[in-house]
């Protein structure tokens, strides 16, 4: 038998060592067909016009093949034959099945029904590409179609070469099953992809997570593998051009909504200063479902990244990542080249991102500014504040007026230490509408932090409960007033309105922990003037008050020590080193947010049972500092000469007690004073060592409350002997 060449196979096939000889064989004897040499070389085309009404069983089996071949060769483009009809399967429109004449050969209907898959995988795939190819199944199915519409090319250039061979004579059937064999794994691999893509409805980035899982599935069959690999690397094309502006300019350009990061354009920058719950930072910007399986690892990179191209963009500069030939995302492999290129833009966006909120932004100064003014790290114009808007402080929230506050704050700015400041002029004032409890509670967050700091069951109880909600009605500024600052983008980003309320929450503590000072420090003035030191002879009414005043006195100061001293100014520090080697801005956020929690926690603002005591012992403070700059000058009546000698009193000899006692107007009003001191040394005694109990259960679970105890509870000693 001549030996014939081997048609030309598709690129994505194995090359077969041989195709079979030239087919021949004589037909029967008949009495339209029978010749005296037989007939040599037969193709259909005899066929065509003789018998064609007749069925396929009527010829001769050599003929039928012939015929069937023919047909078979249509079917492989999806063309119907004479004899291999196509039906739609029932209840599946987009499934059909061929069909052969039933008198066929049963031999030759075998061999034909084995090649029938390859023909209907060939008309799934011809239909997907049609259908994927339209503009509102995105990027990746489009990629994805022109890669399948390249493959039919290629397996419709074989299917003709076969048709020549067949013209030629020269292709029977098992010749054709055995050069569709090497077709057939991978056209039913891809008929397996298109149909659970068009079941599922896929785009994007679960089109190629699908590629990939079904070509790690086929690891035992290197051919489909290298194809279904080859279909993911055409199809990600398109969408790593999408990865690629948005690591190295910030932009997400994705037409279709298939990239897997998402931008929520309703939220605003602004809403950082405006908005305690404002979740730009956190949304703006955001990880959506069906990340593609080879940028997993790297998807908080990739998202933070464009974050922070997109922050310096908002900021008017057009930074782009450095590219070179090496650095374009163009595909990807098991080299994992395009993570390194991921990280090298991870790395210089942060590296601009930092250095243009600290250098150009001088963030380092804006946190130093909050820590002298919020934290009242320099307290000059804060004593010069108070003394200037005492009278407007008096007055019920509603009631003040906040111009006139921002005016004081500005005059005590001007007058003191803090003009020397650049930043002064973005402090700025205001006047709350409810007291620090009821603030607290209204913050939900920190009131889920303060229903689970706590492990004692005593002291699990938010500040809010009960009627903590109804404000009292001597509620004044002094409780409400708060500092303000002004901030800007993208400082925002680290001092935003949330960072910005706890440095308010502290402030207010602070603030007020002052003025119930300077009031106690106003009531020991009046018992220094009215001689109080000349008497040493214990037990009297005055002597009493004296002492009382001094423990209240050792116990604000040592609030206050504790809170400065042992709270803020460490944790600053601690603060500012590790901002100082800090490698992005998310690093910043993060130690900025944990310094204002540490703080808030060890300020005991969300210790809510300790703080309302702590509360509680400051109101008798203050109510204990009221009736005594009212009592003790009401009961001494000084002769005129005394009144005119006030300075020379102060230095008085201890033998000039006896006649200052009797210039004391012992009228019955010495009882309702001595009572009044008695019932305040009652209260404050039995407010403060109520306190034993919470700080030793609080202090085992939480260890920086042990120095506050060891301050505050020696303090009831003073009255031993009373």
């Amino acid at each position: 038998m001549e030996s014939a060449p081997c048609p030309t196979t598709p690129r994505w096939n194995v090359d077969r060592p041989f195709l079979t000889g030239r087919f021949h064989q004589e037909i029967r004897p008949s009495s339209n067909t029978q010749t005296a040499g037989g007939v040599k070389g037969i193709a259909s085309d005899s066929f065509r016009n003789r018998g064609s009404q007749n069925s396929v069983g009527y010829y001769h089996n050599s003929v039928q093949e012939l015929l069937v071949i023919e047909d078979l060769l249509s079917a492989m483009v999806g063309i119907e034959g004479r004899y291999i009809s196509i039906k739609r399967v029932r209840g599946k429109d987009c499934q059909v099945a061929f069909q052969v004449d039933a008198s066929m050969d049963l031999a030759l209907q075998e061999m034909a029904k084995r090649i029938f898959p390859l023909c209907e995988n060939f008309l799934a795939i011809s239909q997907f590409v049609e259908l994927r190819s339209q503009f509102k199944n995105g990027l990746v199915n489009h990629a994805f179609a022109a890669a399948l519409r390249a493959l039919l090319l290629d397996y419709q250039a074989m299917v003709a070469q076969l048709e020549h061979q067949f013209r030629l004579g020269r292709l029977s059937i098992q010749g054709l099953w055995f050069f569709c064999q090497p077709m057939m794994g991978s056209m039913h691999a891809l008929s397996i992809v298109i149909e659970k893509a068009s079941a599922n409805d896929l785009s994007g980035s679960a089109v190629l997570n699908l590629l990939q899982s079904q070509a790690k599935a086929m690891a035992g069959d290197n051919a489909v593998r290298s194809l279904l690999e080859k279909m993911t690397q055409c199809a990600s094309g398109a969408y790593l051009r999408i990865l690629e502006r948005w690591v190295y300019e910030g932009v997400i350009d994705d037409p279709s909504g298939e990239f897997f990061i998402a931008e929520n354009k309703l939220l605003q920058k602004e809403s950082l200063t405006q908005d305690y719950d404002a979740k730009f930072w956190q949304q703006r910007y955001s990880l959506k479902d069906g990340i593609p399986s080879f940028l997993t690892s790297a998807a908080g990179t990739i998202l933070t990244t464009g974050k922070y191209l997109n922050v310096m963009r908002e900021c008017g500069r057009n930074v782009q990542v450095p590219i070179s030939e090496n650095s374009k995302l163009t595909s990807f492999g098991s080299n994992h080249h395009y993570l390194e290129c991921i990280k090298a833009a991870y790395d210089f966006a942060s590296g601009e991102l930092l250095n243009l909120i600290k250098e150009k932004y001088d963030l380092m100064g804006k946190l130093r500014s909050l820590k002298r003014y919020l934290l009242l790290d320099q307290g000059d114009f804060l004593v010069h504040f108070m003394d200037i808007a005492r009278d407007e402080l008096l007055k019920r929230p509603d009631d003040i007026s906040v111009e006139k506050l921002q005016s004081l704050l500005d005059l005590a700015l001007r007058t003191t230490a803090a003009v020397a400041d650049p930043c002064h002029e973005k402090l700025t004032c205001c006047v709350e509408r409810s007291s620090l409890l009821n603030r607290l509670g209204t913050l939900s967050d920190l009131e889920y932090g303060m229903k689970n700091l706590l492990s004692t069951p005593e002291v699990q109880k938010p500040v809010s409960d009960g009627n903590d909600q109804t404000e009292p009605v001597s509620v004044t500024g002094l409780e409400t007033f708060s500092l303000s600052y002004k901030v800007q983008w993208p400082l925002s980003l680290v001092i935003s309105r949330k960072a910005l309320t706890k440095y308010q929450l502290i402030f207010r503590f602070l603030f007020h922990c002052k003025h119930v000072n300077r009031q106690l420090c106003g009531a020991w003035q009046v018992h220094q003037v009215c001689g109080v030191r000349a008497f040493n002879k214990l037990g009297t009414t005055i002597s009493r008050s004296s002492v009382l005043c001094r423990s209240m006195l050792k116990f604000i100061n040592s609030l206050l020590h504790y809170l400065t001293f042992e709270v803020l100014e460490p944790n600053w520090h601690v603060m500012h080193n590790r901002l100082l080697t800090a490698k992005s801005i998310d690093e910043v956020i993060q130690h900025h947010d944990f310094f204002l929690k540490k703080c808030l926690k060890e300020c005991l603002l969300l210790l809510p049972q300790l703080l309302k005591k702590v509360e509680k012992l400051k109101s008798i403070c203050l109510q204990y500092a009221a009736a005594i700059q009212w009592l003790i000058p009401s009961l001494y009546i000084p002769k005129p000469e005394t009144v005119e000698s006030s300075s020379r009193l102060e230095k008085s000899k201890p033998r000039r007690s006896r006649h200052r006692i009797q210039e004391l107007n012992l009228s019955p009003e010495n009882t309702s004073v001595s009572d009044s001191v008695m019932k305040f040394e009652k209260e404050f005694n039995t407010e403060l060592q109520s306190l034993r109990p919470i700080l030793s259960s609080s202090s085992q679970a939480e260890p920086y409350l042990t120095h506050l105890a060891q301050c505050i509870l020696g303090i009831g000693n003073d009255y031993i002997g009373y």
